[in-house]
């Protein structure tokens, strides 16, 4: 995702009408960091209402152009990404988010299904511990 126009698409092409406001927050999150709060997205879009960035940060995750990341804190972020499925590794002490696509990873969430017999109509996964670069740092720091 690299362009606002590319994200007003994706608004529009899910039904609904592309407003101002939308148009600002289209603008807005390409100004934003890897990953962002709802509250960042609010500051970064000035005049757009609450409720109106959580229906856009909705519409844009069923569209799969954005995708949400609770981190391991229990706070939400979200981040603009691929509209392939994936899963999420991130950082607990820097906030590093990185994206998981493995096809072993759905296999197993599949044999499950079928285990359970549940029909699964979504999951989402995150994994969390230290990134390589946290990781580095602790052990380069004498003791």
């Amino acid at each position: 995702m690299g362009t606002a126009q590319q994200i007003e698409h994706a608004i529009a092409g899910s039904g609904r009408r592309l407003t101002g406001p939308r148009r600002l927050l289209a603008e807005a999150l390409l100004t934003l960091g890897d990953h962002f709060a709802a509250e960042e997205l609010l500051q970064a879009a000035p005049g757009v209402g609450r409720a109106t960035v959580f229906r856009t940060l909705r519409m844009l995750q069923e569209s799969g152009l954005v995708c949400q990341v609770v981190m391991d804190d229990g706070r939400t972020v979200y981040r603009l990404g691929s509209d392939e499925h994936h899963h999420h590794v991130v950082c607990s002490e820097c906030g590093a988010v990185a994206d998981i696509a493995s096809t072993r990873l759905e296999k197993a969430l599949g044999a499950i299904a079928v285990e359970t017999g549940y029909e699964v109509d979504a999951h989402r996964l995150e994994l969390y511990g230290r990134c390589p670069e946290c990781r580095a740092a602790a052990t380069a720091q004498p003791s």
